[in-house]
C-alpha cells in the first residue's frame, strides 16, 4: 500500500514556513468548526434579515403614503409581527433539513424553488392561524398583500446571492472546506479524479490510500491478509491526518473487500461513505428512503409531492372555472365563426395520452376542414387541410382554449408537456430515451417547451428530442411560481407564438 504525501522537495526541507505550511494545509485547524457555523449562521441570518427588512419597508411606505410621509413607530409596524411569525417558521424548517448547511448551499439543490414554496407555506399557516384566532381585522390588508408579492422577490435574491457567494468562496483552499480522505484501488481512485472536479465540490483532499490489488495464484488467505495490512496502515493514516469524511471507492461489486473497509474505518473518528461511481454520476439526488420496514436507495421520487399535486389542481381548479365564466362571451362568438367559415362541429375531439398513458378526448376549437376516414398526418404549414379562420385561431393559441374544460374535468393541467396524438406517442417514444417520462404528470395547455418556441411540426428526431428536455426540465423543477410564469409567456412571450400555424 503507498500514500499521497507532500512532495519529496518539502520533506527535505527543514522545519521552516514553507515545510510548516504544507502541513498546516493537511492537518485540521481548530477554528474551522467555527468558520463553517459561522457561514452557515450567515445565511440563516440574511433570510431572516430580508423578511423583516421588507416587511417593516412596506409598512414604512405605506404609512409615510396615507400620512403624508410620517415615519412609522417600529411599534406600530403590523408587517414586523407578520415577517417574525414567518421567519420563525421558514428558519426552523430550514434548520430541521438542513437547508443552511455549506454542503447544501454548494449542492445543485433547488434552492430557490424551496424558498418559493416555504414562502407560500407559511403564509397559509399564517392566515390559518388569523382566521382561527379572528386576528386578521387588525392587519392591513394593502400592506399585507404588498408584503406577500414583494417578500418572495427579495427572499429568492437573497438566497441567490448567499448561495453564490458561498459557492465562491467556499474552495479547497478555504479552511472551511470539508477534508476528505479517498480509500481504494489504484483504477477507482483515477476513474474518481477523472470524472470529479475536486475544486469544484468545495473540498480538500487530504490523503488517498490506495490498496494493493494482490496475485490471484496467492490464495485466500495471502490476499485477506493483504488488504488487513493495507486497512491498518490506511487507518493509522486517518487517526494522523483527522479527516471530516473517509470516501472509500471500492466497487460495490467487491463485497468481501466492502465489508473489511467498513470494519476498518468504523474504527475512527470520520464520517465513512461508500461511493459506487456509475450510480452517484447517473442519479445525483440518491438517498436511503425506508417504504415500511424495508430500506432501499432511492434514485427518483414521485414528479410531484401529495401536497404539490393539491396545491397545481387547486390552482387548476380556480383558474379554468374562472376562465371558461369570463370566456364565455368569447367561446360563443368563435363557435358561431366556426360554423360560419366550413361544415362541420365547432369543436375538434381526438384521443391523446394523459397522466399515466391513460387516453382522453382532448377538445380543440375546430381550425381545419373535416375529412372522414382520412389517415393521421401531422399539420405543417401551408397545409391545406386549415381554414381561413382556423389559421388565425392556430396563430394566435385560441384554439387550445376549449381544453379549459379538460383542466376542469381533471384530464389535463394548465401548464403540463403538451399531449401528442397516440400516433406521436407510439413512434417516438420507441426512438427518443425517456420520452415515455412526459405522462409522469397530467399534460398542458401550455408548456415549457412552448415557451421556448418548442412547437409545431417535428420533422426529425432531434426537434422532438429539443421539446421532451424542454418536458423533463419542467418536471424536474416544478413549482406553482414556474407555472405562474408560463401561462404570463405564453401571452406576452413572442417565443410562444413561434412555429405556430
Amino acid at each position: 500500500m503507498f500514500h499521497e504525501r507532500p512532495p519529496q522537495v518539502y520533506q527535505r526541507l527543514p522545519l521552516s514556513r514553507t515545510r510548516r505550511a504544507v502541513w498546516t494545509a493537511l492537518l485540521p485547524r481548530r477554528e474551522r468548526m467555527a468558520l463553517r457555523i459561522g457561514i452557515s449562521s450567515a445565511v440563516l441570518a440574511a433570510d431572516f434579515l430580508a423578511i423583516m427588512a421588507t416587511g417593516f419597508g412596506v409598512d414604512a411606505a405605506y404609512y409615510a403614503y396615507s400620512n403624508d410621509g410620517a415615519l412609522i413607530p417600529l411599534a406600530l409596524s403590523r408587517n414586523v409581527q407578520t415577517g417574525a411569525f414567518l421567519a420563525l417558521v421558514m428558519l426552523l424548517t430550514n434548520l430541521v433539513r438542513d437547508e443552511y448547511s455549506i454542503e447544501n448551499c454548494l449542492s445543485r439543490a433547488p434552492h430557490l424553488r424551496r424558498t418559493a414554496t416555504l414562502w407560500l407555506m407559511a403564509w397559509a399557516i399564517a392566515l390559518l392561524i388569523g382566521f382561527a384566532t379572528k386576528t386578521s381585522n387588525d392587519f392591513s390588508r394593502v400592506a399585507s398583500a404588498a408584503f406577500f408579492l414583494v417578500g418572495l422577490p427579495a427572499a429568492l435574491l437573497v438566497r441567490a446571492g448567499m448561495v453564490a457567494l458561498v459557492r465562491r468562496h467556499v474552495t479547497p483552499a478555504s479552511a472551511s472546506a470539508n477534508r476528505i480522505h479517498l480509500v481504494g484501488y489504484e483504477e477507482d481512485i483515477a476513474g474518481f479524479y477523472a470524472s470529479n472536479d475536486v475544486d469544484a465540490l468545495g473540498l480538500r483532499v487530504v490523503g488517498t490510500s490506495y490498496l494493493r490489488r494482490f496475485d490471484p495464484n496467492s490464495g485466500a488467505a495471502s490476499a485477506e491478509a493483504l488488504l488487513d495490512e493495507d486497512l491498518d496502515l490506511a487507518v493509522s493514516v486517518v487517526r494522523f491526518l483527522r479527516p471530516d469524511d473517509v470516501f472509500v471507492l471500492v466497487p460495490w461489486s467487491q463485497t468481501a473487500d466492502i465489508e473489511r473497509c467498513i470494519d476498518a474505518f468504523l474504527r475512527v473518528p470520520a464520517a465513512l461513505h461508500l461511493r459506487p461511481s456509475v450510480m452517484m454520476d447517473r442519479f445525483p439526488d440518491l438517498q436511503v428512503a425506508r417504504v415500511g420496514r424495508l430500506a432501499g436507495i432511492n434514485i427518483g421520487r414521485r414528479p410531484l409531492s401529495a401536497g404539490e399535486v393539491m396545491l397545481k389542481r387547486a390552482f387548476d381548479l380556480v383558474v379554468s372555472g374562472t376562465a371558461l365564466v369570463l370566456l364565455a362571451p368569447l367561446f360563443l362568438v368563435i363557435a358561431m365563426l366556426i360554423k360560419l367559415d366550413s361544415p362541420g362541429p365547432v369543436f375538434f375531439r381526438q384521443r391523446r395520452h394523459g397522466f399515466n398513458q391513460e387516453a382522453f378526448g382532448v377538445f380543440k376549437f375546430r381550425s381545419m376542414k373535416v375529412q372522414a376516414d382520412a389517415p393521421f398526418r401531422q399539420a405543417s404549414r401551408d397545409d391545406d387541410r386549415i381554414t381561413r379562420l382556423g389559421a388565425l385561431l392556430r396563430r394566435t393559441n385560441i384554439d387550445e382554449l376549449p381544453q379549459l374544460l379538460n383542466v376542469l374535468l381533471g384530464d389535463m393541467s394548465l401548464v403540463g408537456p403538451r399531449p401528442h396524438a397516440l400516433a406521436h406517442d407510439r413512434s417516438f417514444e420507441r426512438r427518443i430515451a425517456l420520452y415515455a417520462r412526459r405522462h409522469n404528470v397530467k399534460p398542458g395547455i401550455t408548456g415549457w417547451a412552448q415557451v421556448n418556441g418548442f412547437r409545431g411540426e417535428t420533422r426529425t428526431d432531434a426537434a422532438m428530442e429539443a421539446r421532451v428536455q424542454a418536458d423533463l426540465h419542467y418536471i424536474d423543477n416544478w413549482s406553482i411560481w414556474l407555472d405562474i410564469t408560463i401561462m404570463i409567456q405564453t401571452v406576452i412571450s413572442p417565443r410562444a407564438y413561434r412555429n405556430a400555424f
